[in-house]
């Protein structure tokens, strides 16, 4: 097993994770096979009980792990499916060390974090690293671990210093993401801030083979040739992350400047270095920069001041977009803004809401907890559904429009979730437990579950490709009553896919409808660019005026209406709340390679 470690220095949201996902795409298009580590050194042991204004999105994978929204990052730039062992967080490592403490297995020793602690971290590096997540047999070839953090840090640097030295020379390669400023004042590329940080890095013990210098521009010959100097890293180990059009000419950028070669050298698997195969992702990056036509979404929730909560809703309505050959625009909408008390207390945010909402082409309410803003996502797909402008309802966004339609269509008024109206007398959306425990002490469904198409016809089936079931991940612990699903389809509302019992309601369509599609699993964690998600690819088609003709090719598999079409796109984003309007980079934005505080994601 080959181990490429990516850490970063100077300043945070430099782009570790797009780079290390970069890397892992140069390295997979040599015929390497590779796997992915992200190490979060925080002392929660997932990530599922932080809120989306403290980290950004909780991603789910196939086994239900609850993780770091890089690892959504990781899969959908190599299309991949990782499990919850491959983030590794402090709370995790010490939980296990403390469990092995009181079963005795440290046979009454002072417990450490030399060499506890630093040890139990290299054999969960050197575990998970062995386990395939290509759906091939056999381990990958090569191990992309980023770690994140900084003080707090200091532990896994300590164990993975002992670990490159341990795997020995051949099998270990460090990249260092570091940034090189430019003074407006002088115009020049200034090395110093590079040179403290690996000098800092090199005195913990780790030392970069490889400089992955992040700048507006590219570096100048002079600037390596200093780097090199100072930084003990030869000239042709040291790549430059410059500014361009969209992160999809990020592995473009590695490829050009032979930093798979650099990189082949330092592993000894140099008999790998040939000419990476980056056909598609040239063709994604061509295709993105040509978009012209435009489609809007009004994104409609209650976490619009940070769009990395909602991270992997943006990327599979970016891979819809421009799989329809539009270029995306967001207009984010905060649910309360929309709501009758906003009107009176701040008047001017709440007509900016609806002139926002109204203006769409199409509507989207993605999943959430807690009941603030339900009302404002209630009257989103109300004005949805009543003007025949195509809606996607995600988790929460399905629940909600069956409440909506229960009380409007149904004539319900006191229908409601249990969730947020535990003796609500109309009770169409319950809390049914799946049985498995979960961190805040309840029960959650989470993880890859099987959905069931019961009525042949439908948008949703034919998007997929008219299977008979498709898996999707989920993240909930409420669902439409099924004691009421015979009502809400004798009023015209359909459930066209549900679990293998039949209880569990999975997809809700309006059949008359242009596009009224609501799903209880998360088709968003799925969603890859060259794969874009069928829920989406149909929101985004209805919106642009391309969904009859989408679902008349629709074949088996995913029915895409233009399979050579591939980018992730752009998308400009605004947010109006209370009353305030402002532009949000979120890794992509204007044309520009912006990252973020959690670096670039895919």
């Amino acid at each position: 097993m080959k181990y490429v470690l990516v850490t970063g220095g100077v300043v945070s949201g430099l782009g570790k994770g797009v780079t290390a996902s970069s890397i892992g795409v140069v390295l997979k298009s040599c015929g390497l096979r590779i796997t992915s580590i992200k190490i979060d050194p925080y002392l929660n042991t997932d990530a599922g009980t932080m809120s989306p204004f403290e980290h950004g999105e909780v991603f789910v994978l196939d086994d239900g792990g609850e993780v770091d929204l890089d690892l959504g990052n990781y899969e959908r730039f190599l299309d991949i499916k990782l499990t919850r062992d491959n983030n590794i967080t402090t709370g995790k490592i010490y939980q296990s060390v403390l469990e092995k403490e009181r079963k005795g297995e440290y046979l009454g020793k002072t417990v450490q974090v030399v060499p506890h602690i630093t040890n139990a971290i290299q054999e969960w590096i050197e575990r998970v690293a062995m386990v395939p997540v290509d759906g091939k047999e056999g381990p990958a070839d090569v191990c992309v671990i980023e770690l994140g953090g900084d003080i707090e840090s200091m532990p896994f640097i300590e164990a993975l210093g002992q670990f490159s030295y341990r795997v020995g020379p051949g099998n270990f390669c460090l990249v260092h993401v570091s940034l090189v400023p430019v003074l407006n004042v002088v115009g020049e590329q200034k090395t110093k801030p590079t040179q403290h940080s690996v000098r800092g890095l090199r005195g913990l013990g780790l030392t970069p083979n490889i400089l992955a210098c992040r700048s507006t521009k590219e570096l100048e010959e002079n600037v390596k040739d200093k780097l090199s100097q100072f930084c003990h890293v030869p000239a042709a180990n040291i790549v430059t992350l410059y500014d361009v059009s969209n992160i999809w000419r990020i592995p473009l950028l590695l490829r050009d400047q032979k930093a798979h070669e650099a990189i082949l050298k330092v592993l000894n698997l140099e008999s790998f270095a040939r000419e990476p195969k980056l056909d598609e992702w040239v063709a994604r990056a061509t295709l993105f920069d040509a978009l012209q036509d435009t489609v809007r979404i009004a994104m409609v929730g209650k976490y619009t001041g940070l769009s990395d909560s909602y991270l992997s809703v943006l990327k599979a309505l970016l891979h819809a977009s421009v799989d329809c050959h539009r270029k995306l625009v967001v207009d984010w909408v905060a649910s309360t803004d929309l709501e009758d008390s906003t009107a009176i207390e701040v008047p001017d945010a709440y007509k900016a809401a609806w002139e926002l909402l109204r203006g769409a082409n199409g509507v989207l309410v993605p999943g959430g907890f807690g009941d603030r803003g339900v009302q404002g996502k209630i009257l989103a797909a109300k004005y949805a559904r009543e003007n025949n402008v195509p809606y996607l309802g995600i988790c929460l966004g399905m629940q909600l429009a069956v409440v909506e339609f229960a009380r409007s269509v149904m004539n319900l008024p006191e229908a409601n979730s249990t969730e947020f109206d535990p003796n609500a007398k109309t009770p169409c959306v319950i809390f049914m437990p799946e049985g498995s425990k979960t961190h805040m002490g309840g029960t959650m469904r989470l993880g890859s579950r099987r959905t069931f198409f019961k009525v042949a016809d439908c948008k949703s089936a034919k998007l997929y490709g008219n299977v008979s079931y498709v898996d999707e991940r989920h993240r909930h612990r409420y669902e439409v009553n099924p004691d009421m699903v015979p009502e809400f389809e004798n009023a015209g509302l359909q459930f066209v896919g549900k679990d293998e019992t039949g209880r569990r309601m999975e997809i809700i369509e309006i059949p008359n409808h242009r596009y009224f599609v609501g799903a209880q699993f998360h088709p968003e964690f799925k969603s890859r660019p060259s794969k874009p998600s069928p829920l989406f690819v149909g929101l985004i088609a209805a919106s642009s005026g391309q969904l009859d003709r989408l679902l008349q090719g629709s074949c088996n598999g995913h029915a895409v209406p233009t399979k050579h079409s591939l980018s992730n796109g752009a998308y400009t984003s605004t947010v109006h709340q209370n009353g305030h309007a402002k532009k949000l980079a979120n890794g992509l934005s204007n044309g520009t390679y912006y990252p973020n505080g959690n670096g670039v994601h895919a």
